[in-house]
């Protein structure tokens, strides 16, 4: 009997702007301090992409070149490209049609996906399928967003959150039961009300009202979104944990959204998953929204050895959520 084809990372790659943004210098911006944004969310700076005409393809492009230096393969071999991000460049074409032609991938067809910060395992899911499906060999999920171009710098209350950044993963069939091993996604759209950006869609389109408002920018109920991710980010990877017959002692690496230190901790504790198994990197880059995951496996990826299991979470606006098992495919390469 043929083995099921899986879906296995062969390879990550990542990409953070030079520009550094410290608490130091937000304090200079807004009412607030360092010490007061570190023990509340854990961050210490974000990446920002500077300069005229830069735009989230410019973070996802070096992100995917980055992953195909690595891996060693043309480009043309790529059969799909999915860039999960809630910043486009534009509204069309898809910005997965802009890296494909900056990276020279011809060959593949690619589109947007945008489930806010749960969007890279909404995407790594769906890629997965068509790997599974055995339809195709080599995709693609990049996550990336340039978060600084709908970030009001005179919200205190959420821009000392998000940074811009991308991280892209290369999915090809496996047969030995290494790779995306299992999901749990949710969704749930009364959450929208609590963390969205009011203005630039179809309900409303860009005016001159829509821009004196403020309406182009993130909107968060910062305590009512604390509230939701920390059970649903906790309950849907304990609950993926539990149904995989699986403990935290199984568990090699809990690769966590990362929104905030507190949500982070909570889902660890929930998992009993010990800090020192646990992936931040919250206080260099902030909330990449899409590329934090991704980011986390390409700081981490020394580190990770064949056939470890690994957790990703996310919780993001819409509501969404979810959590996903995934067993490492590869040993550190030198």
């Amino acid at each position: 009997m043929a083995q099921k084809i899986s879906a296995a990372i062969t390879a990550v790659g990542g990409y953070v702007p030079e520009y550094r943004l410290t608490n130091k210098e937000l304090e200079t911006m807004v009412d607030t301090n360092d010490e007061w944004i570190k023990s509340r969310t854990g961050v210490e700076e974000r990446r920002i992409l500077k300069g005229e005409g830069k735009a989230t393809s410019d973070l996802g492009a070096p992100a995917v070149m980055d992953l195909i230096q690595k891996r060693g393969i043309d480009p043309l071999e790529i059969d799909c490209i999915i860039c999960c991000t809630v910043t486009p460049d534009m509204f069309f074409p898809a910005t997965a049609n802009i890296i494909s032609e900056k990276v020279g991938a011809k060959n593949a067809f690619s589109f947007d996906l945008g489930a806010a910060c749960s969007g890279f395992l909404f995407g790594l899911t769906t890629g997965a399928a068509f790997v599974e499906s055995g339809r195709y060999k080599k995709v693609i999920v990049v996550g990336a967003d340039k978060m600084s171009a709908i970030t009001d710098y005179s919200d205190r209350t959420t821009c000392i959150l998000f940074g811009d950044g991308a991280g892209a993963v290369l999915l090809e069939p496996g047969e030995d039961g290494f790779g995306v091993l299992d999901s749990n996604l949710k969704s749930d759209g009364t959450g929208g009300k609590y963390l969205h950006m009011k203005a630039g869609g179809s309900l409303r389109p860009a005016s001159p009202e829509t821009l004196a408002a403020k309406e182009h920018f993130i909107f968060q109920e910062g305590p009512s979104v604390f509230k939701f991710a920390v059970t649903g980010m906790a309950d849907v990877a304990y609950e993926l944990v539990k149904r995989n017959n699986l403990t935290g002692d199984d568990i090699a690496w809990l690769v966590p959204h990362q929104a905030n230190k507190r949500i982070i901790d909570a889902t660890a504790n929930r998992m009993g998953v010990p800090t020192e198994k646990v992936m931040l990197n919250i206080m260099r880059y902030g909330n990449t929204t899409s590329g934090t995951i991704p980011l986390c496996l390409w700081d981490w990826e020394k580190q990770l050895k064949k056939g470890d299991n690994l957790v990703l979470a996310a919780f993001g606006g819409g509501f969404t959520w979810g959590a996903t098992l995934v067993k490492w495919a590869y040993d550190p390469k030198n």
